[in-house]
């Protein structure tokens, strides 16, 4: 403001009069005022997108449970992966019926027989680098699904329902137990969980269609039943997209295709012919219900045991969690009962076939914790001592002798001076024991 001729008028000095003067802005450091190099200059110790702290933590966890997981769960962990996988390297060793039969693909396996044949290239084939390799790799990815699994809650959530979930997951005895096996069930535990991540939940940042549909369709070809959870799923995905047509022709065909394509290039160059194992698998399993030669139960025996048994003393949080969470999050809990109703309807049963609805419904509990006030301490005393029991039980104790025997075997062999006359006979269920070993 300033005084204009002898009259004494005033006169503003506005803008526009100013438009030339450089005006000092003060420097906003607030993350929403950072530039894009700033923000990427502030991620780099970042991992998976998370802090690196957090990874590393998780990853020294799942190989710390690796080497504390020294039991037999099912022999599928050895005869359809590290059993294959032996066989395609060296040339020798057993393959079960499964095989001759042409129920099972080469695609998994493949995995474990590339770290073989690295060994193998470099010398150092030796027998407890076969045994930990493959368990150790297959905890490294699991690792990868409990960051993602806690990523996306951090998105469609915040960082405290995160926390609690990612607690739950951490110290589930199951998880424990399962997840740095080589089993089939454990891959596509993995791959269901990574996927999950690129999903279009409400909320989510990280949607990729292309992504998630991919890991899907790998998951299938592992293990076709993989593809169970994921109809309630894929069809909400389908129901709210506005580009239907865009989204079959764009993603799901293409990737199907070169997943499917993929797969029988694989199985050709192994079984000599071109064939689709996953047909195989669903009409043995699923249509001739044939799986019933290795037990049947009741129709009931997921809901009054299978599911609270794998859930353990998550069972009242879970279902204090389905009250409690977001409707956005309804979808997970309609698929979580929708894969126990499909697995209900086959004779023959297992724990592990719901394996990969597990973190599902760890979102649950999270969320029932996240709304716990008076009793939050004692919950979480409660949950994590009652898992940690059982996973050390489970994972030293239970069910170890198969392989004791085989290591007893194998220490016998070798101070051993006339191999060529030597022969065991296995009084035990068929396929108890891993002969790679």
């Amino acid at each position: 403001m300033q005084r204009e001729g002898d009259e004494g008028r005033l006169a503003f000095r506005g803008p526009q009069n100013r438009s030339h003067e450089k005006i000092k802005l003060r420097k906003r450091k607030s993350v929403l005022y950072l530039s894009t190099q700033e923000k990427g200059a502030g991620r780099r110790g970042d991992l998976l997108g998370e802090n690196a702290y957090l990874v590393l933590f998780t990853t020294v966890l799942r190989i710390f449970n690796c080497f504390l997981v020294q039991t037999s769960f099912v022999p599928d962990e050895y005869w359809q992966s590290l059993e294959v996988a032996h066989h395609m390297v060296f040339n020798y060793g057993y393959l079960t019926w499964e095989w001759t039969e042409r129920l099972r693909g080469y695609t998994y396996p493949l995995l474990f027989a590339s770290i073989y044949k690295i060994l193998h290239l470099l010398g150092e084939d030796k027998v407890q680098l076969l045994i930990w390799i493959p368990r150790l790799a297959q905890a490294l990815l699991s690792a990868i699904a409990d960051v993602r699994l806690y990523s996306l809650m951090k998105q469609i959530e915040n960082h405290q329902v995160a926390t609690w979930v990612f607690f739950c997951q951490l110290c589930s005895w199951f998880t424990w137990y399962c997840c740095t096996r080589t089993l089939t069930n454990t891959m596509e535990t993995v791959l269901t969980g990574i996927a999950l991540f690129y999903y279009p939940l409400e909320g989510s940042k990280s949607v990729n269609s292309v992504k998630y549909s991919a890991l899907v369709a790998l998951a299938f070809v592992i293990r076709p039943t993989a593809v169970v959870p994921w109809i309630p799923l894929l069809i909400r995905h389908f129901w709210q997209e506005q580009r239907k047509l865009n989204l079959i022709l764009q993603h799901f065909l293409p990737v199907g295709f070169v997943t499917l394509s993929l797969s029988l290039i694989i199985d050709r160059i192994f079984f000599g012919e071109w064939i689709v194992v996953q047909f195989n698998f669903l009409k043995f399993n699923v249509l001739q219900n044939l799986g019933t030669f290795y037990g049947s139960h009741p129709w009931h025996w997921y809901f009054s045991q299978g599911f609270p048994v794998v859930l353990g003393s998550h069972l009242p949080f879970f279902l204090h969690g389905c009250f409690v969470a977001p409707k956005r999050c309804r979808i997970l809990w309609v698929t979580v009962l929708w894969t126990l109703l499909v697995y209900s309807m086959l004779g023959h049963k297992e724990f592990r076939f719901i394996y990969p609805v597990l973190p599902f419904c760890m979102v649950f509990c999270g969320y029932s914790l996240t709304h716990l006030k008076t009793w939050k301490k004692p919950a979480l005393s409660f949950l994590f001592l009652s898992n940690i029991l059982l996973a050390l039980y489970t994972g030293l104790i239970h069910q170890r002798g198969t392989l004791d025997v085989m290591s007893y075997l194998q220490n016998v062999c070798q101070n051993s001076t006339n191999l060529s006359s030597a022969s065991v006979f296995v009084m035990m269920p068929c396929h108890s024991t891993p002969y790679y070993r």
